[in-house]
């Protein structure tokens, strides 16, 4: 049950002065364990708090610390591993680890999946400051409402739960959020979150009506009534981490048809496709922010092996309509003929087949694979673009070049438009809507970290490169897509010297974000990399 806040502010002043008396304050980091375990039990004097609190001599430590990591890249022996891993099963758990850390002077880094592309919810930039994990795994429940047409969804659920609990309460609802099932509610749908049917109902973060936090002063915030308007709009789109520890969501469900229809067409540039598939990509370019938001119609470029021997590029053209295959096909001959489509590229499916189809099964696996949350990690480095005006051809030829020059690059190009045009840009932190055609996801994996430089090194070419084609004024980036290149806070780092990659992320909502901090947390003690810093 959680504290009241007249019984959090004796415990924090218990707190204090048990640990100015019996703990020195410069004591010996191996000991930091020690203290914070005598610090926590002050709340929790009569029970075990070994399956809360892991430290490195916990036999679980280890492996829930790796259990989230999807980037091979932080987890090496270099990088700095937290003195703590706290696992809450309850919100009063997290209060008093808040509590703790900033007495003890922890940083606390707080994780629901781990997909961060920069490891910031789990790793840590300097050996210097001890640093905590609150990761969210044991909070995980999801509360469907279907006579309301929401979900009360914990932080430490996937993507891939909330997907199969809504299709266990109904086949005609499903939700606007991305395609990898193991991502993580809490970071996807703070950062903003889109996937396959934006165009329609907007971002994951648009369909929250409601949520759960508790603050840097240790408050459990139970509603965005307790909350505020600003703080409420901040946590939709800012990053939930800048502001506290988003504990659950409340979201409005969509209603989707009962079928929808896919289909994929691959078209190489080898020699003999070369010019068709160009001007595929260059039509491509002008009609997929354009055709009606019932359309999904994206783009994904890769290398591969030619049929003439070496390897080439391919650009793969797939779709997901929200209807029948019998009004999809006059859609496509009058948008987009060149790509030729017949009944028989298409398939029609459930909403909930197609989210097992994006996310790499096949649509009759067992709903149950959505609940995974394992999976193979790689080492890899991305970046991020959003495209205002169409790239010229000879402007993609260079780009192509460049790609035939990585073993395994990917470029995932999806489109805006639809819903996206309709919601301002101020409607919540994320402000990447009206005037663009599409966003770039530029990837780049290898197998070994003794490649990372070489890799790290390509992938920063190739954005150079793209600077003359892609947004400007700011140089816009997406959030969920975190790259460190940008630039990084370091201590006391200001509102005016984080704007170096603060704009990029928000453009003219940045400010407002940070002035935001400063109200809810002006000592910022929620910091990382690249934390929303105090306003001054």
């Amino acid at each position: 049950m959680a504290l009241t806040f007249i019984k959090f502010l004796t415990l924090f002043l218990s707190i204090t002065i048990f640990v100015s008396i019996t703990l020195p304050a410069n004591s010996a980091s191996s000991d930091l364990d020690k203290r914070f375990l005598q610090c926590f039990s002050l709340k929790y004097p009569n029970s075990s708090t070994a399956e809360v609190v892991l430290t490195k001599n916990s036999t679980s430590y280890e492996s829930l610390l790796q259990s989230s990591i999807r980037n091979l890249r932080f987890l090496g022996s270099s990088i700095p591993k937290p003195d703590i891993i706290v696992a809450p099963k309850e919100q009063s758990h997290i209060q008093v680890a808040i509590l703790c850390s900033r007495l003890l002077g922890m940083q606390v880094r707080v994780r629901s999946g781990g997909h961060d592309y920069e490891g910031l919810s789990y790793a840590s930039d300097s050996d210097d400051v001890p640093f905590l994990i609150i990761d969210l795994i044991n909070l995980r429940s999801i509360n469907i409402d279907m006579e309301e047409e929401s979900a009360w969804v914990e932080a430490g659920a996937t993507l891939g739960e909330l997907y199969y609990s809504i299709a266990k309460a109904s086949n005609v609802h499903g939700f606007p959020a991305g395609s990898c099932p193991s991502v993580g509610v809490g970071g996807h749908l703070s950062g903003g979150g889109f996937g396959t049917i934006f165009r329609k109902y907007g971002l994951a973060a648009d369909r929250v009506i409601d949520a759960r936090m508790v603050d840097a002063n240790g408050r459990i915030l139970m509603n965005r009534t307790l909350m505020g308007d600003d703080l409420f709009w901040a946590i939709r789109g800012g990053g939930g981490s800048s502001f506290g520890v988003i504990t659950a969501w409340k979201v409005k469900l969509v209603q989707v048809p009962e079928t929808v229809t896919i289909f994929n067409v691959p078209k190489t540039l080898d020699k003999d496709n070369a010019v068709a598939t160009t001007n595929l990509f260059l039509k491509w370019q002008t009609i997929a922010d354009k055709v009606p938001k019932e359309l999904f119609l994206h783009s994904v470029m890769s290398v591969t092996n030619s049929s003439y021997g070496g390897k080439t590029l391919q650009i793969s053209f797939t779709g997901l309509y929200l209807g029948t295959a019998e009004n999809l096909l006059p859609l496509m001959q009058n948008k987009f003929s060149e790509l030729d489509l017949h009944y028989v590229n298409f398939t029609e499916m459930s909403w909930i087949q197609s989210v097992l189809y994006f996310a790499g099964y096949s649509i009759n696996d067992h709903l149950e694979v959505l609940l995974l949350r394992n999976q193979t990690s790689q080492s890899f480095k991305a970046k991020s673009d959003y495209v205002t005006e169409a790239i010229p051809k000879e402007g993609l030829e260079g780009l192509w070049n460049m790609l035939l020059e990585e073993k395994n690059p990917i470029l995932i190009l999806t489109p805006y438009g639809g819903r996206m045009s309709e919601i301002s840009g101020t409607e919540t932190p994320f402000p990447h809507r009206n005037g663009s055609i599409y966003g770039i996801q530029y990837l780049v994996y290898w197998d070994s970290n003794e490649e990372t430089e070489k890799h790290v090194d390509w992938m920063r070419r190739v954005y150079e490169y793209m600077r003359a084609y892609v947004s400007k004024g700011p140089r816009a980036a997406y959030l969920n897509y975190r790259d460190l290149d940008l630039g990084i806070n370091r201590d006391n780092t200001t509102y005016e010297e984080a704007k170096s990659w603060g704009l990029k992320y928000f453009k003219f909502n940045f400010e407002k974000l940070a002035i935001i901090k400063a109200q809810v947390d002006p000592a910022n003690f929620f910091r990382n990399q690249q934390s929303i810093p105090p306003f001054n």
